[in-house]
């Protein structure tokens, strides 16, 4: 079992929660050697799960972040000060898969060990794979899968369980 979470993982989840809630974050995975793509957040969740600090992430299995989280054991997930709001919205209505939408921003990418993140970032939470899981549609209650409409009219996003392992 994992001893003691550290008061600066704590911080972190909670800065997390934070932010995703409003001001939203990235969710980067990749490597700059092997390619690497980032997205803008609105949903993730903070807590322990099997004794470790994790951070959980959902993405569309159409968004083009996607392969990039299944193909990586790391993610990493960056927060940012509320000047850069315009970038996050930049990165999540722009796909990488048209080209490089970082360019379209003010931010820098810095590669990290374990994957990338941005120069700009206030915080990095550096998160290790421990479980991916697509959302079963059938077990959502009805209304809020009618809330969410065109976000679950096929299918639901995939669940991104990470563990906490370094916050930058």
């Amino acid at each position: 079992m994992a001893g003691k979470v550290s008061q600066g993982f704590l911080d972190a989840q909670a800065e997390f929660v934070q932010r995703v809630s409003g001001d939203w974050a990235l969710v980067t995975a990749g490597t700059e050697q092997d390619g690497w793509n980032t997205m803008t957040i609105g949903w993730g969740e903070a807590g322990m799960l099997w004794s470790l600090p994790t951070v959980t992430v959902y993405v569309h299995p159409w968004r083009y972040t996607h392969q990039f989280l299944l193909d990586n054991d790391y993610f990493t997930v960056q927060l940012f000060d509320n000047e850069h709001k315009h970038d996050l919205g930049v990165l999540g209505s722009k796909s990488g898969r048209d080209g490089d939408k970082v360019a379209l921003t003010s931010l820098t990418p810095k590669a990290i060990e374990h994957g990338m993140t941005f120069e700009e970032a206030t915080t990095t939470l550096v998160c290790r794979k421990i479980y991916t899981h697509a959302i079963d549609l059938d077990a959502m209650a009805p209304d809020i899968r009618e809330r969410l409409g065109a976000f679950y009219a096929e299918e639901g996003h995939t669940f991104f369980v990470g563990e906490l392992v370094d916050v930058l």
